[in-house]
């Protein structure tokens, strides 16, 4: 049995110490953040994820100055300790649970920041994500996501900026299991072309929040979607939920969103909405799909790198590029700002996009 600093809490949900985390070796538990300014510059995101069974951490933060997409990767060995929330220069404080938050990132290889986010609602909890390929279960997790406003300020190579009046995003904390760590090498007797199709749209409007995500089939058919709607300083018994869809467009030889048209049924939301791209933040920076860096995989007891992407040199075929964020702007029945989040793996028959990643 192994007692960790998490055991002196009330948090328990079995009778196994907190280290222990059931028995699927996926399981995580994860922190993401991104934030922009009121005209769309200084876009940048963080992440930070715990892997009890792989006994690993990693935290990455990345933002964007100049076209290029500045990157900070940690990953250090867990030791069980989950209440640690630090991995190297880049640390975590809960100031007030489900509504002020504080990320440090120390200096280091000219990155560093500091921000506190805090938010405009109370979070959302999203439906329950299970989906399996074949028999074996591929992801089962929960997410809850909040919008917010940010304090802080960011520094790259001696250059120090504060973050704009006015600046916001979204956060979301989410646990449960993915694919996490090495790769599984024995595959799915009988399992199709590997397809995963995922949109995610949180926008911030003036008086309150809009969410819609959707999880669909090479056939567009939705497994798992919904919309909601949490007006500024709302509990959660007043969050509104219903349903959406999102027409999407792509940029012309890539399988990432230029816009998209967003059509909403939720008590008071918005009924229509329009999103335009104004810029690309790549997922890889904080670890998703990233072929060195993604998440849960072991570097040792610690290490820390450097990393920066030329955004105008990147392949949009590549697999660790498909995976986007696009900072947009929102007119129609509300203005705002917003993120489109998209990875499209495998075809999708509404984007008609076929084989593994090839362009639409």
């Amino acid at each position: 049995m192994v007692l960790t600093r998490g055991d002196d809490y009330p948090i328990h949900q079995t009778s196994e110490p907190v280290a222990y985390a059931g028995t699927d070796r996926n399981f995580y538990d994860r922190y993401f953040f991104n934030g922009y300014a009121p005209d769309g510059s200084g876009f940048f995101a963080a992440a930070f994820g715990v892997y009890p069974h792989l006994d690993v951490a990693d935290a990455h933060f990345s933002f964007i100055r100049g076209g290029v997409q500045h990157c900070l990767h940690a990953s250090c060995e867990l030791g069980a300790e989950r209440m640690a929330m630090r991995v190297g220069p880049i640390a975590i404080e809960v100031l007030e649970p489900l509504h002020r938050l504080k990320v440090t990132i120390e200096e280091t290889e000219g990155l560093a920041g500091e921000f506190t986010f805090t938010a405009r609602a109370a979070p959302i909890e999203e439906p329950r994500f299970i989906h399996r390929t074949g028999t074996r279960a591929f992801m089962d997790y929960t997410r809850m996501t909040q919008n917010g406003h940010y304090e802080g300020w960011i520094e790259a190579d001696g250059v120090r900026e504060e973050m704009a009046t006015g600046t916001v995003g979204t956060r979301d904390r989410s646990w449960g299991v993915r694919p996490v760590g090495a790769r599984d090498a024995q595959p799915v007797p009988g399992a199709p072309l590997p397809s995963f199709f995922w949109q995610w749209t949180p926008i911030n409007l003036a008086d309150g929040s809009l969410f819609f995500h959707v999880n669909a089939d090479p056939k567009g058919r939705a497994w798992n979607t919904r919309a909601a709607y949490a007006p500024d300083g709302c509990g959660q018994e007043a969050v509104a939920e219903g349903f959406g869809t999102l027409a999407a467009r792509l940029e012309p030889g890539t399988r990432w969103p230029s816009g998209g048209t967003l059509s909403l049924d939720v008590p008071g939301a918005p009924a229509a909405l329009e999103l335009e791209a104004l810029a690309r933040f790549q997922m890889k920076g904080i670890g998703y799909t990233h072929p060195e860096w993604g998440h849960g995989l072991h570097h040792g007891p610690l290490r820390v790198a450097r990393e920066d992407l030329a955004l105008a040199e990147l392949d949009p075929a590549a697999m660790d590029n498909l995976h986007v964020q696009m900072l947009c702007r929102v007119t129609g029945e509300a203005q705002g700002m917003g993120v489109f989040e998209q990875l499209a793996i495998g075809p999708h028959a509404p984007l008609g996009l076929a084989g593994l990643t090839d362009p639409a």
